[in-house]
């Protein structure tokens, strides 16, 4: 199940596939570590990485869009907090479920299956519009 990033999903700046592909190798550790029974805690850390990079990711990503003025920029920052909101409930449901596995897969499956959709159906389209320019 575990996923990692590809050149097919490069945006085409430089500083969000970097961010993408760092993206892709902690939500692979987290999935490794539920697979693996890794401690509550060390899952937990996991979470609150995720949701703290993913924070700054967004920010950085809004803020280049802002700066080359993209068009799609007011959706990007929907799906965004959709995406934060859909993160906290996950790492919210562990917490309460005592460190179930199958929510460990089933976040891991989410956050894939998210960044490859939104990544090569969003973000190429900043990368494609910022050649433009």
């Amino acid at each position: 199940m575990a996923i990692a990033w590809t050149p097919d999903l490069s945006v085409g700046v430089e500083n969000i596939d970097s961010q993408h592909k760092i993206w892709f190798e902690k939500a692979d550790q987290l999935f490794e570590a539920g697979k693996s029974g890794k401690s509550k805690e060390y899952i937990a850390q996991m979470f609150d990485f995720l949701d703290d990079y993913t924070k700054q990711h967004f920010k950085d990503e809004e803020a280049y869009m802002a700066k080359i003025k993209y068009p799609g920029i007011d959706e990007q920052k929907k799906l965004h907090s959709n995406f934060i909101s859909e993160l906290a409930k996950l790492k919210k449901d562990y917490q309460e479920s005592g460190g179930n596995i199958s929510l460990i897969i089933n976040a891991n499956q989410m956050i894939i299956n998210w960044l490859t959709q939104h990544i090569s159906s969003m973000d190429k389209k900043i990368g494609i519009y910022a050649k433009t320019l």
